[in-house]
């Protein structure tokens, strides 16, 4: 964005009576990584008030800031705005600056997997279009609106992920967004207290064809049967449905995994054999929404297959850890449900990657009243016979713990509540060239960690 400060006045139906009109280049809500020619917005809250930062940005190069109306002491001689709310005002600037963008925006959401997706979409197409995605978890009400305000004017394709706790974040961020397409990966258990079901979860992720442009486009996870009413309930809009069951539009054939990543074959839409350097079925689905846009943008399948080639994924999504004796970790460590949990045990289990397979998992929340049985079931997704060893991290891992522990000997399971260096030394003390171990938990967890003393 590299807007006057006067234009940006008139978005927000404000006057702009500073002498000065300097040139707004970005938007920075933190002094801490504020760039010079940004605009600060302060917030306001319970126990930050950052009006108190705000000569501290221009210190920094901010050339403009907000500031609410009812906050007293404005500095004097700076060029300021006057907002009556400051979250409203930078959405408000994100919607005028989109109104004026050619760009295509992609809308990605789903209870597990919309990062991943948004990385592989993002990169199937980066070699062939300009490009911008979400950065880190700006999935939000604020993090999308800077998002939108980053994108240089000539940008192509932007994929922003959507990310929601309650019913009503994803319809205004599709709202905001106004998507040409949109992905939905699947709807798993997160969320489950504040959304109270699986079907509510559904409802909330199918929010984000609220904006979806004239003749766009919704690309969804055919084989979850909860969002096939709300597909059907709006015939209107064009589809198309990806996963494994013979029915979807485009399905996995094959797959198989090395060292290298995954192999597959894909039917329907495209008849053809890819590869990701990235492990797991789940993955090798996630891809397949990116084949769909590739395939809808115009894309040939042999520059799809390329691009597939350079996927990179954000750290801790099935990301393939070398350790320093041999054996090999599976970082997959950034969040947890029971869906993604057992698609990442489910990929171990047929895994020929190394003979003795380990699991190291720690507590999945967010569940509501029904955690204690979403953990106890994890245990049917888990054998004896194929799995050498397994590590339960966290006080809801006990509950797990109490239905394993029967099935193996002592020595090969362990249940730790809250010792990162309890757990370490068990790992150590077990595994060699010959392991492969998945490491899945929580963010709030921070299994990460347990990974760290082993690495080259």
């Amino acid at each position: 964005m590299k807007k006057r400060l006067a234009e940006i006045a008139t978005w927000l139906n404000l006057e702009s009576t500073h002498e000065q009109n300097p040139l707004v280049t970005g938007v920075s809500i933190n002094t801490r990584t504020l760039q010079p020619g940004d605009i600060f917005i302060p917030f306001r809250g319970e126990h930050m008030n950052g009006h108190h930062f705000v000569q501290d940005a221009f210190d920094k190069g901010a050339v403009a800031s907000f500031w609410l109306q009812d906050e007293p002491n404005p500095p004097k001689g700076v060029p300021l705005l006057f907002v009556e709310n400051g979250e409203k005002a930078l959405q408000e600037m994100a919607a005028a600056y989109r109104a004026e963008l050619k760009t295509v925006f992609i809308g990605i959401t789903g209870s597990n997997g919309k990062t991943s997706t948004k990385d592989l979409v993002a990169g199937m197409l980066s070699p062939y279009f300009r490009v911008k995605k979400t950065e880190g978890n700006f999935n939000n009400e604020l993090g999308m609106p800077l998002t939108i305000l980053s994108l240089e004017e000539n940008t192509e394709f932007s994929v922003l992920e959507m990310g929601m706790s309650s019913f009503g974040e994803i319809e205004f961020l599709s709202n905001l967004a106004k998507p040409t397409y949109t992905v939905i990966t699947n709807i798993g258990e997160a969320h489950m207290q504040d959304l109270g079901s699986r079907e509510g979860i559904a409802k909330a992720k199918f929010e984000i064809i609220s904006g979806l442009k004239e003749n766009g486009k919704l690309f969804y996870d055919g084989d979850e049967p909860l969002l096939r009413p709300f597909v059907e309930s709006v015939p209107s809009i064009m589809t198309k449905s990806f996963g494994v069951d013979e029915q979807n539009d485009l399905r996995i054939a094959e797959v198989a995994f090395t060292e290298q990543g995954s192999l597959f074959r894909v039917s329907g839409e495209l008849n053809e054999e890819m590869s990701i350097p990235i492990l797991g079925e789940h993955q090798v689905k996630n891809t397949l929404a990116a084949l769909l846009i590739g395939k809808e943008v115009g894309l040939s399948a042999d520059q799809m297959r390329e691009a597939l080639k350079h996927i990179v994924l954000t750290d801790m999504r099935m990301q393939v850890v070398e350790a320093s004796n041999g054996a090999i970790f599976i970082n997959d460590a950034y969040n947890a449900a029971p869906t993604s949990m057992r698609a990442a045990i489910s990929f171990v289990e047929k895994s020929t990657i190394k003979p003795e397979k380990w699991l190291v998992l720690g507590d999945m929340l967010e569940l509501g009243e029904n955690e204690k049985q979403y953990h106890e079931e994890i245990s049917t997704a888990i054998s004896n016979s194929i799995f050498t060893g397994i590590c339960l991290f966290g006080p809801r891992m006990k509950w797990l713990y109490s239905k394993l522990k029967e099935n193996f000997n002592e020595d090969r399971i362990i249940w730790v509540e809250n010792d990162y260096g309890q757990l370490i030394s068990f790992i150590e003390k077990h595994i060699n060239e010959q392991s492969i171990v998945l490491v899945k938990g929580s963010r709030g967890m921070k299994l990460e960690r347990v990974i760290e003393p082993f690495q080259k």
